[in-house]
C-alpha cells in the first residue's frame, strides 16, 4: 500500500503541475487579448471591416495586428484557435478535484458537523452544483438582462455570494473555498466551450459559404470573453486558499471568499483602463487595500467550529479506526504529537504561528488516526515535516512511522489520500 501512496501523491503533483501550467497559458492569452483590443487605435488606410490596429514590440521584433470587427472579406488560410488552454485547465482542475475531494473526501470534502451526508452525496453535490450553476448563468445570459450588462453583473455576483454561503453550510472549510472556484472556473470554460468557440465557428463558417456573418455572434462573444477576464483573479484566489487556514478557516470565509471577487474587479478595471485610455484610476487601489483590510480583519474571526471544538466530536471513519489500531500505532503517539503538535494544535506554541497549517491537528490518537496519509508522506518517507526538522525528528522515528503505514495498509485494500 506504501508504493501506491507515493504513486497517488505523484499523480495528484503531476495532474496540479499540469492544470498550473495550462492556467497560466489561459490566463495569460484572456489577459493578452483584452489588452489588446482595449488599445486597438483606429486608421482610415485599415482594410474594409477592420475595428481598429496596434502595433507592439518584443523579443526583438515588431508585430501588426488588425482587429475585424466582425470577419475579414475573405476566410485566411492559417487560423489558430485560442481554446486547448481553456479546456485542459478545466480538465486537469476536474481531475484534481477528484483526485483529492471526492478519493479523499471523508477528510477533505465532508464535514459531518455542518450536514450529516454519506460521501457519494458530498460527491453528488460537488459535481450538481457545478453544472447547476453554469445553467443558471448561461438562463441569464441569453435573457433580457443581457441588454443590460451591470445588472447581470451583479447578478453574478449575488449568485456567487449565495454559493459561497451555501458550501460553507456542507463542507469543510477548504473543499468549500476550492468548489467556489471551481464552480466559477467553469462558468468561465463553458463560456468558451457553448458560447464563444461555436459563435466563432459560425461566422467562420459564414465566410466559408461566402455570406456576410451576422455581428450578435461577435458581441455574445465579447461579454463572455469580458465575464471570464475580471472572475480571473479571484478563481487564482480561491485555487490558493487551500493552503491558507486564515481564508478557509475562519467563521467568515465565504464573506472572504464574496469581498474576493469585488477586488479582481477593481483590479482588472484598473489595467482594463489603462488599456483603453494610458492612465488607470488610482481609486480602484485604494478600494483594493481597504477590501483587503477588510479580510484580514474578517481572518482573525474565530475558527470554525467544525475544525476545533467539534473535530473530535465526529466519530472516526473504518479506514481511521484501522490506523488507529494498527500495530505501532502507540509508538507512533509517542512521536508525532511531540515533534508535530507545536504548530498541528488547536493552540499552536511555536513561535509565529497562530494557527495549525492546513488545520491538520496532530494531539490525539483521532487527530493522528485521520492524518495517516499526510503523516507518512510528510514525515514518513520524506522530511518535508517538521520543516528543516526545527524539532528533531529522528531516522529511526521515520522508520516507525513507515512500519506503522505498512501495518496498516495489510487489512486495507486502498487507502491514498493527495495532500
Amino acid at each position: 500500500m506504501h508504493d501506491l501512496a507515493i504513486m497517488w501523491d505523484w499523480l495528484a503533483f503531476a495532474v496540479r503541475w499540469l492544470h498550473v501550467i495550462t492556467a497560466m497559458a489561459w490566463i495569460g492569452a484572456s489577459f493578452y487579448f483584452i489588452a489588446l483590443d482595449l488599445m486597438l487605435k483606429p486608421n482610415e488606410a485599415l482594410p474594409e471591416g477592420a475595428s481598429g490596429e496596434e502595433w507592439e514590440v518584443h523579443g526583438g521584433g515588431f508585430y501588426h495586428t488588425v482587429k475585424y470587427l466582425v470577419a475579414p472579406s475573405e476566410m485566411p488560410e492559417h487560423l489558430t484557435w485560442h481554446k486547448w488552454q481553456s479546456y485542459t485547465t478545466w480538465l486537469t482542475g476536474a481531475a484534481l478535484l477528484m483526485i483529492i475531494y471526492w478519493v479523499g473526501g471523508e477528510l477533505y470534502l465532508i464535514d459531518a458537523a455542518k450536514a450529516d451526508l454519506a460521501l457519494w452525496q458530498g460527491i453528488a453535490i460537488s459535481a450538481g452544483s457545478l453544472t447547476i450553476g453554469w445553467m443558471l448563468y448561461d438562463a441569464m445570459c441569453k435573457s433580457k438582462l443581457a441588454d443590460t450588462p451591470t445588472v447581470l453583473m451583479v447578478l453574478l455576483f449575488a449568485i456567487l455570494v449565495v454559493m459561497s454561503w451555501g458550501y460553507n453550510q456542507i463542507f469543510t472549510g477548504r473543499a468549500a473555498l476550492l468548489h467556489l472556484g471551481a464552480f466559477t472556473a467553469t462558468i468561465m470554460t463553458a463560456n468558451v466551450f457553448f458560447q464563444i468557440m461555436p459563435n466563432q465557428r459560425i461566422v467562420v463558417e459564414d465566410l466559408k459559404q461566402g455570406r456576410t456573418p451576422d455581428a450578435k455572434y461577435g458581441k455574445i462573444a465579447k461579454v463572455r470573453s469580458t465575464h471570464n477576464n475580471y472572475l480571473t483573479l479571484p478563481v487564482v484566489f480561491l485555487m490558493l486558499s487551500n493552503h491558507y487556514p486564515l481564508a478557509f478557516a475562519t467563521e467568515y470565509s465565504w464573506i472572504i471568499a464574496s469581498l474576493i471577487f469585488l477586488t479582481g474587479v477593481t483590479i482588472r478595471h484598473y489595467f482594463n483602463t489603462m488599456h483603453r485610455t494610458g492612465k488607470g484610476p488610482s481609486w480602484t487601489w485604494a478600494v483594493t487595500v481597504l477590501l483587503f483590510i477588510v479580510i484580514m480583519w474578517l481572518s482573525t474571526a474565530p475558527l470554525m467550529h467544525d475544525t476545533y471544538e467539534d473535530s473530535e466530536a465526529r466519530p472516526l471513519t473504518k479506514t481511521e479506526e484501522v490506523f488507529a489500531s494498527a500495530d505501532g500505532f502507540d509508538k507512533v503517539m509517542e512521536i508525532v504529537p511531540g515533534r508535530c503538535a507545536m504548530c498541528h494544535a488547536r493552540e499552536p506554541f511555536y513561535d509565529g504561528i497562530r494557527r495549525a497549517p492546513k488545520n491538520i491537528l496532530l494531539e490525539t490518537p483521532a487527530d493522528v488516526a485521520r492524518a495517516a496519509s499526510q503523516i507518512y508522506l510528510q514525515a514518513g518517507v520524506s522530511v518535508a515535516m517538521p520543516p528543516a526538522n526545527v524539532s528533531f525528528m529522528e531516522e529511526d522515528e521515520r522508520k516507525v512511522i513507515i512500519r506503522w503505514y505498512e501495518n496498516a495498509g495489510k487489512d486495507l485494500p486502498f487507502y491514498v489520500v493527495s495532500r
